[in-house]
């Protein structure tokens, strides 16, 4: 490419949808030269972490249409109407070569837009039912990259690509490093997860006191912002003495490679995430995740062989204690579920978008 091209990223909302954008944005600035914008809103994790990536951020006012009712559907059908024009404007703007639509409150109206103005549509699906979003803009885009063949949509035909979740540098194969001690990391998501923070505490106190005269037990636990310090007070509570306990991680993919064990929940990116580095896991999904997609991601690592899920329901802490302690003990099965999972990581899914989308491009 001769000169500087534009992209627009429509990435909004939750980590889930933000890293893998910005992972997407500097695997197209390495292909070519590519400036990303992105789109979001003020309320999401977009508004801070896009900025400090140095990339620039339009921000859109649009409400959520699911989850509120008949009402609430009115209001976000509403707000979309508004922020289409908004979009309209801003991509005449901007003049994009292409729209990619990761997922979050803003992606639809920018997306539809650009279908509106001619500009390609790409849609990046990294879980493993579609989101209503992306299921709109389905029709009407030139590529979809899924992370699970499950979400591919009926007709989608030949624009599909099985490509994976776009991660940050740093998620690839590490061997574990050996060591004396068991070592369990907590991941809740960007945002924590209060079930986790109540429930791994009290689970892993069970145990610490099992692996004392073996190894003991070592526990990095993310916990979410504003939530570290009752989680740490929770840990010293059940006597478990080893635990780091921190708002967010920001050095994940070494936390990972430490791991023996990774309890998570199901979010499309921290699996991906674990499974690029090549980690056991138990998960437990969200269970308030639209269409029961965390629920649905968990299911298809445990039928791949690469990690153990419990619903949040059955997951009390003696049930966690219970398939912690049998993962730790068992050490052929749980090198099983670490190879199952690295089989199924992606680690160039970035690298691998960047270059289909580059060329479909410079076709257009």
């Amino acid at each position: 490419m001769s000169a500087a091209i534009s992209v627009v990223i429509a990435a909004g909302g939750t980590g889930g949808h933000v890293f893998p954008g910005l992972a997407l944005a500097d695997a197209l600035a390495l292909g070519g030269d590519v400036r990303s914008v992105f789109v979001g809103t003020a309320k999401g994790f977009e508004a801070k972490l896009v900025p400090a990536a140095g990339h620039e951020i339009e921000l859109f006012d649009v409400a959520p249409i699911k989850g509120g009712g008949p009402l609430q559907a009115a209001r976000g059908g509403l707000s979309a109407a508004r922020a289409l024009r908004h979009a309209i404007e801003f991509l005449r703007r901007r003049s994009p070569k292409a729209v990619v639509s990761i997922g979050g409150y803003a992606a639809g109206p920018v997306s539809l837009a650009a279908a509106m103005l001619g500009i390609p549509v790409a849609v990046v699906e990294p879980n493993s039912v579609m989101g209503l979003a992306n299921r709109v803009l389905a029709p009407v885009a030139r590529r979809i990259y899924l992370a699970f063949d499950s979400a591919r949509p009926a007709l989608a035909g030949a624009k599909v690509r099985l490509s994976g979740v776009p991660l940050r540098s740093g998620f690839i194969p590490r061997p574990r490093v050996p060591s004396a001690s068991r070592h369990v990391l907590v991941l809740g998501g960007s945002q924590g997860a209060q079930a986790l923070n109540d429930r791994l505490p009290e689970a892993l106190g069970r145990i610490a006191g099992e692996l004392a005269s073996s190894g003991g037990l070592s526990v990095v636990h993310q916990a979410g912002e504003g939530r570290d310090a009752a989680v740490r007070e929770a840990y010293a509570r059940a006597r478990v003495t080893d635990a780091r306990v921190v708002p967010f991680s920001t050095e994940l993919p070494e936390d990972i490679a430490w791991a023996d064990l990774v309890v998570a929940r199901a979010g499309a990116g921290s699996i991906a995430e674990v499974a690029a580095v090549g980690r056991a896991s138990l998960l437990i999904p969200f269970p308030s995740a639209a269409d029961d997609h965390q629920a649905k991601n968990a299911a298809a690592y445990a039928n791949a062989g690469a990690a153990v899920w419990i619903r949040q329901e059955a997951a009390d802490s003696t049930r966690i204690a219970m398939e912690v302690r049998r993962i730790l003990g068992d050490e052929e099965a749980r090198s099983r579920l670490a190879s199952c999972a690295e089989a199924q990581g992606r680690p160039e899914a970035a690298r691998t978008i960047a270059r289909d989308l580059l060329q479909l491009i410079e076709v257009h």
